[in-house]
């Protein structure tokens, strides 16, 4: 059985892992995702009781219960690279162990879910609204990284974007990914949108913002809010969902993501107080999930 280097999972004095500062033992099976720091807390404050908790660079973690479920609730920071260490180091907690540094026979699989904000593509998406994302494309282009990303993708879907937008071909290649159907399932409410999510390497211009640079396709938002692929349309830019569900798909876990609509590029509206709508957002996801 492979032996996994010490300069490839670094793991703290402690017994933490490295980037996370979580120990084995201190994670719940069930775990909430959310980029801002500031907003872990906000989460936690729903809990019962908080058992474990600390604090690291952008990754702030607490874990308790609601309503008698265990919940764990992690900031990711901004960006998919960040997920990059959070899945990998999440699945080490729960997969390797830490003393024979080798693969568990036996895997465990979490329950992520993404908890953020978001900006429409499509007037009919309101601002203050939430949406689950049934699908994630990845503008990032992360998953490339790893082997077996044919096998998790919908290349159909991929080939009909790239050919629709006139994608660049000194752009990364986008990838698309399934959100896992139990977690839509128990999610999925009236009171949600739901649609396919893009998850972009950047604010600015790969969101199609202008400041003082000139975008190499000018035209990007106007094609991707037009485009159809099998009836369904893309409805969203973040920044995270993307890697969170192709890592997820790899490693045998399950993830969705909810988002609150904070602007709408259409329109040109922004929200005038979007923290009321998260933190009603935070709560209706914990109840569905302690179900």
């Amino acid at each position: 059985m492979r032996r996994i280097e010490e300069s490839e999972l670094i793991l703290n004095p402690d017994g933490s892992v490295f980037h996370l500062h979580i120990k084995p033992g201190e994670l719940a099976d069930n775990i909430i995702l959310v980029g801002d720091p500031g907003r872990v807390d906000t989460v936690a404050g729903f809990f019962d009781h908080i058992d474990f908790g600390a604090e690291n660079r952008e990754f702030v973690f607490r874990t308790g219960s609601y309503k008698g479920t265990g919940f764990t609730v992690l900031s990711t920071g901004i960006g998919t690279d960040n997920i990059d260490i959070v899945l990998n180091e999440l699945d080490a907690l729960v997969n390797v162990d830490f003393k024979t540094r080798t693969v568990k026979a036996e895997k465990k699989s979490l329950n992520l879910v993404r908890i953020g904000t978001s900006g429409s593509l499509q007037k009919s998406l309101p601002v203050d609204s939430w949406l689950l994302s049934k699908k994630a494309i990845g503008f990032d282009g992360l998953l490339n990284f790893y082997e077996g990303v044919e096998t998790i993708s919908d290349v159909e879907f991929e080939k009909a974007l790239t050919q629709y937008t006139g994608w660049s071909p000194r752009l990364t290649r986008p990838y698309v990914v399934e959100a896992n159907q139990e977690l839509v399932n128990r999610l999925a409410g009236t009171n949600l949108h739901d649609g396919i999510t893009i998850s972009a390497p950047g604010f600015y211009g790969p969101q199609g913002r202008v400041i003082r640079l000139v975008l190499e396709n000018p035209d990007i938002n106007e094609k991707l809010s037009a485009f159809h692929f099998q009836g369904d349309q893309i409805t969203n830019y973040e920044m995270e969902c993307s890697a969170i569900y192709g890592l997820s798909k790899l490693l045998g876990h399950k993830a969705a993501t909810v988002c609150a609509i904070i602007a709408n590029r259409k329109a040109g509206t922004y929200s005038k107080d979007y923290k009321h709508g998260i933190k009603a957002l935070i709560q209706y996801v914990l109840e569905r999930l302690s179900k």
